[in-house]
């Protein structure tokens, strides 16, 4: 992503409103949060419209989690993570070379999924955003996006999601969108060589997130999650 203004693309983008109120809650098996998917690429990855994602067949996944509990992360071999608090007192990940502090709202942390994490809560139950990306599969990036932006993006699909406050959001200068705190916007490109402009008006922040498959994850992958681990 750069701050540089650009013309639209070509062919119009294709505009989704994903409306945080209208997501799925999938409780964790050990009783110790809840996962709201926000978005997953391919489609293929559910086996229908009312399955849970398949943790081996996903390029890339972004999600919003509750997590009411301290305890281990799965583990997602050959996944990059990020993680970014939107509420709560925070979490502290443990790794075996340094501890992630996420004791902010917006703070991020960057880890491998394939890295044996340990979650302790600092005073409570918080609420995280949550992007995966299979690194031999896909590529994807977030930043966060404060008051009002001006940006030109190149991706296959870009998810702006509201973490804080409201957000007016323009696309290529004439499709306005506004957005309310747990909103998701999804633009779809069809010519990533041409950017879409994006323009954004409010007082709080936007996650960004520009998405890029480059090949159908193989089938062979194996996740190492645990059945009593962290589903986040």
């Amino acid at each position: 992503m750069n701050g540089t203004m650009a013309v639209g693309a070509a062919q119009p983008a294709k505009l989704t409103l994903l409306r945080g109120a209208a997501l799925v809650a999938s409780p964790w098996k050990n009783g110790g949060g809840v996962t709201r998917e926000i978005a997953l690429a391919p489609v293929a990855a559910h086996s229908h419209s009312n399955a849970a994602p398949s943790l081996e067949a996903f390029a890339w996944r972004v999600s919003v989690a509750d997590v009411a509990q301290a305890g281990p992360f799965s583990r997602f071999e050959g996944v990059d993570r990020t993680l970014v608090l939107l509420e709560g007192a925070g979490m502290l990940l443990d790794d075996a070379a340094r501890t992630h502090a996420l004791t902010q709202p917006l703070d991020v942390a960057r880890f491998a999924g394939e890295a044996a994490i340990d979650a302790r809560l600092v005073n409570g139950a918080t609420r995280d955003f949550n992007l995966m990306v299979r690194r031999d599969a896909a590529r994807g990036t977030l930043d966060v996006w404060r008051e009002k932006q001006r940006r030109s993006v190149r991706a296959q699909t870009v998810l702006l999601y509201c973490a804080q406050g409201g957000q007016d959001v323009r696309v290529d200068y004439d499709r306005h969108v506004r957005l309310a705190t747990g909103d998701t916007l999804r633009i779809d490109t069809s010519d990533t060589q041409c950017p879409v402009y994006i323009e954004t008006q409010g007082a709080g922040a936007l996650l960004a997130v520009a998405l890029d498959v480059l090949c159908v994850p193989r089938q062979d992958t194996t996740d190492t999650a645990s059945r009593d681990a962290m589903h986040t």
